[in-house]
């Protein structure tokens, strides 16, 4: 927690070594617990960062989950290309803290926007990304059944913003479908015992209070494939304030479902992100 809040202190402290760009603030969404650009638990169309025609962005961040039985610390960087390219890299730090032990995850990440914008045109931002993941310590995974410490996840997304959609505020609406055979996004390794790729659904709805402040919801739609313990559904609800275009702040409660045989785990979601 005290490396997110210097790393935010910095971000603020720095804003002003970013040059202006001509997307509109919170355009390039927030960085999910993965690296890319989206919500907390959901990848979006979105870009990160500022970066307009011909200029490049680049952006840091550091989220923490704790529920009932876990805690999730996911630390990252990305950079964007043209308001077109998104390359992210994650690493995801999972503490087994009612059963011990930890687990970690690498995450690499590239998105490219296909068509579409997110506020200028009639059809949706369209983009398309995959991710490559790396299992660091596969012996639990193993043990339960998965059967590859490393996989690769396809994913589409469409995100729209619609102008003064509810109480003359303004509605960002995204889905995304991703193609998967992960076990809880691959903290539990990939494969094995018959799993094979599933397309998953994904979704959010975020309302924008005003220019920089504003509020969502998304689902996660997750694969079921190990016999050792049912894997279920992931739901948020957040607020995330974009200071501006060098700094935000997502603050959410999140309900994992039951995880590895442990039920009900529900907590609190924090990211920070600075973008340059």
């Amino acid at each position: 927690m005290k490396i997110m809040i210097s790393a935010l202190c910095l971000v603020l402290a720095c804003g002003n070594l970013m040059a202006e760009s001509s997307k509109v603030i919170a355009t390039g969404g927030a960085t999910s617990i993965e690296g890319n650009s989206g919500g907390g638990i959901v990848p979006w169309a979105t870009i990160n960062g500022y970066s307009s025609s011909d200029e490049w962005s680049v952006n840091t961040f550091a989220a923490r989950v704790g529920v009932k039985s876990f805690t999730l610390n996911s630390y990252g960087l990305g950079a964007s290309f043209n308001n077109q390219w998104e390359l992210s890299f994650a690493r995801q730090d999972f503490s087994l803290d009612t059963i011990g032990g930890a687990l970690r995850q690498d995450i690499l990440g590239l998105k490219y926007k296909i068509a579409g914008e997110l506020l200028y045109t009639t059809i949706p931002q369209i983009s398309l990304g995959v991710q490559l993941k790396k299992n660091r310590d596969f012996a639990l995974p193993s043990a339960v059944g998965a059967g590859d410490d490393s996989g690769y996840e396809f994913y589409v997304a469409a995100t729209k913003v619609f102008f003064d959609a509810i109480a003359g505020r303004n509605l960002l609406l995204n889905a995304t479908v991703r193609s998967t055979d992960a076990h809880q996004t691959g903290l539990l390794g990939f494969g094995g015992q018959g799993s094979e790729h599933q397309w998953m659904l994904e979704t959010s709805a975020v309302l924008l209070l005003n220019y920089n402040l504003a509020i969502g919801t998304e689902f996660k739609q997750k694969p079921n494939q190990l016999s050792f313990a049912d894997e279920q559904h992931w739901r948020d609800l957040f607020a995330a304030w974009f200071i501006n275009k060098n700094a935000s702040v997502v603050l959410g409660y999140v309900d994992l479902g039951d995880i590895a045989g442990l039920t009900e785990q529900t907590g609190f979601y924090l990211s920070v992100e600075g973008t340059w």
